[in-house]
């Protein structure tokens, strides 16, 4: 782009972005919902400040960690502003998250603080005794009293925050300082919490603006959950910095999503894994070329959907990438070329990535399959660290390369193309699932006594998978109460669809299980199904 303030990365701070767009564009309205809300460039600015005036007022310090459990809404946005603005640390909460799932998130993040949406509270209480850290409970929407009683908590409306002044605080925060923690996938292990200084979520939005040519006059159609990199920081993000206005939906539809695009003029919306794949198995209506959609962001950029949305929507550009949490987005297509199939080239300016041998760590020649390693070319627009994961950190850096765990080819034009997984990580509905976690909830079950959960391909197009558990049993009891039992405790994206009993688990001889021999016998006759079982 040719504003040069744009990488002037001393201004990188969430909080000085925000007040310098506010500043330019004021009244001009910067989030639109789809529900008819809509919030301006200055009030975002204002309400900042009150919610971290707020927040100083309950004790909240630079550094704390806060968790965010709220969904897509504006009241989501106003803790993101307010904690950026007091020095604190987003803690983004995945709204299924339950269990031993939300436990785990809480109690690593070290979290004393959650603003949390008040239909989730009995999430919280189902877990009171197993946190550790959090002590203050901030409520977005109407409470019952029931929640304040017999608790170990001290809970605030979150609404409280209009009583305070707008007046700027003043509290120093840095492109260095972490500005958030998002959770990625375990394999392995337990989910790990991303730690993202405020350059590294500012690289996520300046990557959407370079690649994709985002400019102020576009109107970006934002259907992916904030609590992920690709919603709040390549999206929503991306359009604070470059001042575009950003629509916003609070839980993806498949069949509004042209209806939407159409009515709001959208320019531009990302998709992730099958999001894409729900919107084409949709009826075709007039709608489909009546907009003004110019560019999709997808991942993974499949050859057939490429041509699909091309042919049906007539959009221009499909921006192929590919990135994680941890390492940005380092690759993207270019606007005008056609590339179906590839994630792009990398982004020269602020990222090195090479395909390797996994076991060398050598490059590999072109067009073999090889592990993605990425590494940054400026401090601190990476992750910085695994939330209170230190060893989880050494061992995903080796060789000065950040390991992705995931296989795919380079071209010699410099094109990759993803291959596969090399992680032991299932991916369903755009959410990277840990199989440690769904095989420490499944295993719980006084009836199992081992369980594996491995990565099953989904009928689906989009390339994602469907999650099968293998259980050995020590009880007997039926697939129908397993699953209901799993829906009990797991999130909803993590409850398997296939179920299997067997005698014993393949292990190799030090007794670790062989999951890639489950994986390539997928779907036998004695898998159940519960879709096939009417079972949602």
């Amino acid at each position: 782009m040719g504003d040069r303030s744009l990488h002037d990365h001393n201004t990188w701070v969430f909080g000085d972005v925000l007040s310098k767009q506010a500043a330019r564009y004021g009244d001009r309205t910067w989030i639109q919902m789809v529900d008819g809300q809509s919030l301006s460039f200055r009030c975002a600015d204002e309400i900042a400040t009150q919610v971290a005036r707020f927040l100083i007022d309950l004790k909240v310090s630079k550094g704390d960690t806060i968790a965010v459990f709220i969904p897509n809404s504006l009241e989501y946005c106003y803790a993101w502003f307010g904690i950026a603005r007091v020095g604190a640390i987003h803690v983004a909460v995945n709204i299924d998250y339950k269990g031993v799932f939300l436990t785990h998130v809480l109690n690593n993040s070290r979290a004393k603080f959650i603003m949390v949406q008040a239909e989730y509270l009995d999430r919280i209480k189902e877990v009171e005794r197993e946190l550790e850290y959090l002590e203050k409970v901030l409520v977005v929407g109407a409470v019952e009293n029931s929640h304040g009683a017999d608790t170990q908590f001290t809970f605030h409306l979150f609404d409280d925050y209009k009583r305070y002044s707008n007046e700027r605080t003043t509290i120093p925060v840095s492109y260095r300082d972490p500005a958030c923690v998002m959770y990625t996938s375990g394999t392995t292990g337990p989910s790990k919490g991303v730690v993202m200084p405020h350059a590294h979520i500012y690289l996520f939005g300046l990557g959407t603006i370079e690649n994709m040519r985002l400019t102020e006059e576009d109107v970006f159609y934002i259907v992916l959950p904030l609590f992920h990199a690709n919603g709040m920081f390549m999206q929503l993000y991306a359009t604070l910095i470059i001042g575009a206005k950003a629509v916003l939906r609070g839980k993806f539809s498949a069949g509004r999503w042209i209806h939407d695009i159409a009515e709001y003029d959208a320019t531009v919306t990302n998709s992730l894994g099958v999001v894409i794949a729900f919107v084409l198995s949709q009826v075709p209506n007039d709608l489909d070329k009546r907009h003004k959609l110019r560019a999709i962001g997808v991942a993974p950029n499949p050859v057939e959907l490429d041509a699909q949305l091309r042919e049906r929507f007539g959009v221009r550009d499909v921006f192929g990438m590919y990135g994680m949490t941890e390492v940005n987005i380092p690759l993207y297509t270019q606007a005008g070329i056609p590339r179906p199939g590839s994630c792009g080239r990398v982004w020269e300016r602020y990222y090195e990535l090479q395909i390797v041998d996994p076991e060398s760590d050598l490059p590999v020649p072109p067009n073999t399959v090889g592990e993605i390693v990425v590494r940054p070319k400026l401090p601190f627009g990476f992750m910085s660290e695994y939330m209170n994961m230190p060893e989880k950190t050494v061992e995903a850096w080796r060789n000065f390369w950040f390991h992705t765990g995931d296989a795919a080819t380079m071209d010699e034009q410099g094109f990759v193309y993803f291959v596969d997984r090399i992680k032991d990580c299932i991916r369903r509905r755009g959410e990277n699932i840990s199989s440690f976690e769904i095989e420490r909830v499944v295993g719980q079950h006084p009836a199992v006594a081992e369980v594996a959960a491995v990565a099953v391909k989904s009928e689906i197009r989009g390339g994602e998978d469907e999650v099968k558990v293998v259980v050995v049993l020590q009880k007997n009891i039926d697939f129908k109460t397993l699953t209901e039992y799993c829906q009990q405790h797991l999130p909803r994206f993590a409850v398997p669809r296939y179920v299997e009993f067997v005698e014993s688990l393949p292990k190799t001889p030090t007794n670790k299980i062989q999951k890639n021999l489950l994986r390539e016998l997928a779907i036998t006759p004695g898998t159940w199904d519960r879709e096939r079982d009417g079972i949602g």
